[in-house]
């Protein structure tokens, strides 16, 4: 076989290859996901022994390069709470955020269906202050839904993990609770 036959099935090898690859889901745009009516599932464990599940009703507004993002969950022992997310687009896979427990603002860094970012939470706003930092990975599955990861950690110290199923309705949600 010559060189150039060898070099010709080996590209011919490759191109098939690629292109009988899966594709993944769309990529992740976080104002197609959230606009509008959102909701999700999750709970968090810490290495303390604590666990509380929770359910979250999102609510996504779009202005130009803004999404404003309401968040109000139940947790299951009754406690509510709402906090809202102000995410600005700063270029064509990031975004800067911040919400009103986050200390400074964080950066969400976009590659396909998978966005991450990391930021620093003041558990006790007001009084002493007590920071951890939230490591979020957030990956958009084949079927739509939205599933996020995050490990809470303190002076770099893995503390809590927190899993979050996010759907396009209350049922899709349900469906995929952690």
């Amino acid at each position: 076989m010559t060189l150039l036959r060898r070099f010709s099935l080996l590209a011919a090898l490759l191109f098939s290859v690629l292109f009988s690859l899966p594709a993944h889901a769309t990529d992740l745009r976080l104002e197609d996901f959230f606009k509008g009516k959102t909701y999700a599932y999750g709970s968090f464990g810490a290495i303390t022994g604590l666990k509380r599940s929770f359910r979250v009703d999102l609510t996504g507004n779009v202005r130009g390069k803004v999404l404003t993002l309401r968040e109000d969950f139940r947790y299951d022992d009754g406690e509510r709470d709402t906090k809202t997310w102000i995410f600005t687009r700063t270029g064509s896979d990031t975004y800067s955020g911040t919400r009103e427990d986050v200390v400074g603002e964080t950066t969400v860094r976009l590659s396909g269906n998978t966005a991450r970012f990391t930021y620093r939470v003041d558990l006790n706003p007001g009084s002493k202050p007590n920071i951890v930092r939230f490591h979020d990975k957030l990956v958009l599955e084949d079927d739509g839904t939205l599933r996020n990861t995050a490990l809470v950690t303190k002076f770099a110290l893995p503390i809590a993990r927190v899993k979050v199923n996010f759907a396009p309705t209350l049922a899709g949600a349900k469906a995929i609770k952690p």
